[in-house]
């Protein structure tokens, strides 16, 4: 890569975690689409009851591997089983360091019998790119970045269906049946003339389609389905309620990627640029260590464990079979007690002290999330994602926990704002630290009709 390494930055900061807690600024999502449509709780109230079109074609990147050894290099790398992964499927690709620890994730579909597709965010499709790069492979690779990274086009457009009412609304512009599709399975379709890869899906937990095809006919496929929506009460989700869709889900999101430390990745550090999102992703929360490695989360840890399967060898591979055989961590929702949350709210109007870190509903992000989780006083998980759920009335997020206190109905308290209520990212106020308390409840948190 052009400037300087990762490593070179991370070799003048001496300290990593400092270097990510000042990298920080709150995500943006792209422009070219709205944060709200309507409104955010009427959007999401869609995304419950009837349909919701997300437009996901800006915030993402889309990664294509092609080459007589695509499916090799793809099943050295990921932990998930290959078996019977045919042209048509896809599966939640999870890729770990020689130590078993999570670098990232994205969704991988296998379009052709040596042509995939990975989409989501980028570390995995860095890990990817380097040892296609730097590996024995006969594989080609290329990066389409997400639109805030270039000035080109997407490379496709991606809409997200969703709701109670979706298959009806893709029945309308269809001629085919889609009702034979196996979840996380895809078929190719046409839409207005156009080929169309419609993917069984579930973000809001009914049934839902991802589609994707070529940017140029993006706005063609989009006014065809908000046409056919319209007597089934279709909205455009902005991406304000896009954002909490994944917390109930269980999708972890935000995580400090497993490459900062160990010889095995020195090279890959190496490779990667400083201006990269590894350089420059944001810790935030009221968890701190001096070392980095204390912020690594397995798959295991995070709820992953049936997307591990040792059938096959992958990095990290021995790692993660000695940690399956005795796991110390899950992942569990955790439920706010109304009255914390409030709390955080009404101490805006004390005029007697600093307000607690302020929350912009329904989820905000001025970094990467690694809050304490307390039980008698001893930490026992970090929670990492939190959003509030309009559809419950509630406050959640999602928690790394040790398994012991995994049960639901549990109860925890969690520390909320930045040590000494002080951040070196400049997007975060002043503020004072609280303990919110808090019931474990299962993860993914909702009833799955997908």
């Amino acid at each position: 890569m052009a400037d300087r390494s990762l490593q070179t930055a991370l070799d003048a900061a001496q300290d990593p975690v400092g270097m990510l807690q000042q990298a920080g600024g709150r995500w943006v999502w792209p422009q070219e689409v709205k944060r709200e449509y309507t409104n955010w709780m009427d959007e999401l109230r869609a995304a419950r009851e009837t349909c919701v079109l997300a437009d996901l074609s800006h915030h993402q990147m889309d990664q294509v591997i092609e080459g007589p050894d695509s499916f090799d290099l793809l099943k050295k790398l990921c932990t998930n089983s290959f078996e019977g992964f045919d042209v048509g499927k896809a599966k939640q690709a999870i890729l770990c360091n020689p130590d078993g620890k999570f670098i990232g994730d994205g969704v991988l579909q296998r379009l052709e019998e040596q042509k995939f597709v990975m989409s989501g965010k980028i570390p995995a499709a860095h890990w990817l790119a380097y040892h296609a790069e730097t590996g024995e492979y006969d594989v080609s690779e290329t990066i389409y970045p997400k639109s805030s990274k270039t000035d080109d086009d997407p490379h496709y457009y991606t809409y997200q269906v969703q709701g109670p009412n979706a298959l009806d609304v893709m029945q309308e512009i269809v001629d085919e049946s889609l009702t034979d599709i196996p979840f996380f399975n895809f078929k190719r379709i046409s839409i207005a003339g156009e080929e169309v890869r419609a993917l069984r899906h579930g973000m809001a937990g009914e049934i839902g389609f991802e589609l994707q095809g070529p940017y140029e006919h993006a706005d063609l496929i989009k006014d065809v389905i908000l046409e056919a929506g319209e007597e089934y009460d279709i909205q455009r989700l902005g991406t304000r309620a896009y954002e909490p869709l994944s917390v109930k889900l269980g999708w972890v999101t935000t995580h400090v990627p497993a490459i900062y430390t160990g010889e095995e990745m020195a090279e890959y550090r190496e490779w990667l640029s400083a201006s990269s999102y590894e350089g420059t992703y944001s810790i935030a929360g009221s968890y701190h260590s001096d070392d980095i490695r204390d912020y690594y989360v397995s798959p295991i840890d995070i709820g992953y464990d049936h997307m591990v399967e040792f059938d096959h060898d992958f990095v990290g591979r021995e790692a993660l079979e000695t940690e399956a055989a005795d796991p110390d961590r899950t992942r569990v929702t955790l439920v706010w007690d109304d009255e914390d949350a409030i709390r955080i709210f009404a101490s805006l109007f004390d005029d007697d002290a600093l307000p607690n870190k302020f929350i912009d509903l329904p989820r905000d992000r001025w970094g990467g999330h690694h809050d304490k989780v307390l039980k008698d006083g001893e930490i026992v998980g970090i929670s990492k994602s939190f959003a509030y759920s309009y559809s419950d009335r509630e406050m959640i997020s999602i928690c790394s926990i040790d398994r012991e206190y995994s049960e639901p109905g549990t109860e925890v308290s969690f520390v909320w704002g930045e040590e000494g209520g002080q951040s070196p990212n400049p997007t975060v106020e002043t503020h004072s630290q609280t303990e919110i308390s808090a019931t474990v409840a299962p993860s993914p948190y909702l009833d799955d009709a997908r």
